[in-house]
């Protein structure tokens, strides 16, 4: 199956229905056309620019470049969680809970799916394991950008209520702990909603990029569902260690709320 190149004249053409989007933000006083463009220019640059690193990191193959290129995608996923918190832990505690978390989450999970499941020879071959690695370390970093900030916004927002519990001798576990099992839930609901609705409401986009590729359909369905169910896990595990995490460092050794560890709550 001959594959259909795009030109850049062609990615051009699409671009212009991103600026008529951006035009009719503006015209509609939205106030997003300026950040739509910004983010539309951002994914030009960057896309362009991990295509001209990739065709370098799958030419060489050596594993030392493909560990260092997974050490910037994690570090620029750890600042991404940071970025999208309203209240944030102080001194880059956010930073470096989430991105710890994902770590031990995204490539244990990644290592385990090339060695175990896929098999490719070497295992830490490029053309699995990169892919694989962005797309844990996505939705990873979804799920604990909002089980974060759902932790600290609902500690913020019942602060009375959790120092009466300590007050009533509840641990700081137990009086914390609908509040952290309601932010574990909301980073897993990104990845549930995207399972549920895998095939009937829209193909996604692994599936999607291989069979435009020229993947036959049956095989870019195993991995799809492969894909779908390693994300789950890492995003489950991810978000469960940093909502931990995050909630144990809102408190100190005496087991008293400390709100002066986030950010903007004095």
């Amino acid at each position: 199956m001959t594959i259909i190149d795009l030109s850049w004249w062609q990615l051009a053409l699409a671009s212009l229905l991103v600026l008529a989007l951006a035009a009719t933000s503006h015209l509609a006083r939205l106030g997003m056309a300026r950040s739509l463009l910004v983010a539309a220019a951002r994914t030009v640059i960057q896309l362009a620019l991990v295509g001209l690193v990739l065709e370098l990191v799958f030419e060489l193959g050596r594993l030392r470049w493909i560990a260092l290129m997974s050490l910037v995608m994690l570090l620029v996923a750890g600042r991404e969680v940071m970025a999208r918190q309203k209240y944030r832990l102080r001194g880059g505690w956010a930073f470096g809970i989430g991105t710890l978390s994902m770590f031990l989450s995204a490539f244990s999970v990644t290592v385990l799916t090339l060695v175990v499941i896929i098999g490719p020879d070497p295992w830490y071959r490029p053309q699995y394991s990169i892919p694989i690695l962005g797309m844990l370390l996505g939705n990873t970093m979804t799920g604990v950008a909002l089980g974060l900030d759902r932790l600290t916004e609902g500690v913020r927002r019942q602060r009375a209520l959790i120092e009466n519990r300590l007050m009533l001798g509840q641990p700081w576990n137990v009086a914390v702990g609908e509040i952290r099992r309601d932010a574990v839930r909301s980073g897993l609901i990104p990845i549930i909603n995207a399972m549920a609705a895998a095939g009937i409401v829209s193909l996604p986009g692994m599936m999607t990029g291989q069979i435009l590729a020229g993947t036959p359909p049956a095989i870019a369905v195993k991995y799809q569902i492969l894909i779908m169910f390693v994300i789950a896990v890492g995003t489950g595990f991810g978000t469960l260690a940093a909502v931990s995490a995050g909630a144990r460092r809102l408190f100190d050794a005496r087991e008293r709320l400390r709100l002066d560890r986030l950010t903007g709550t004095g």
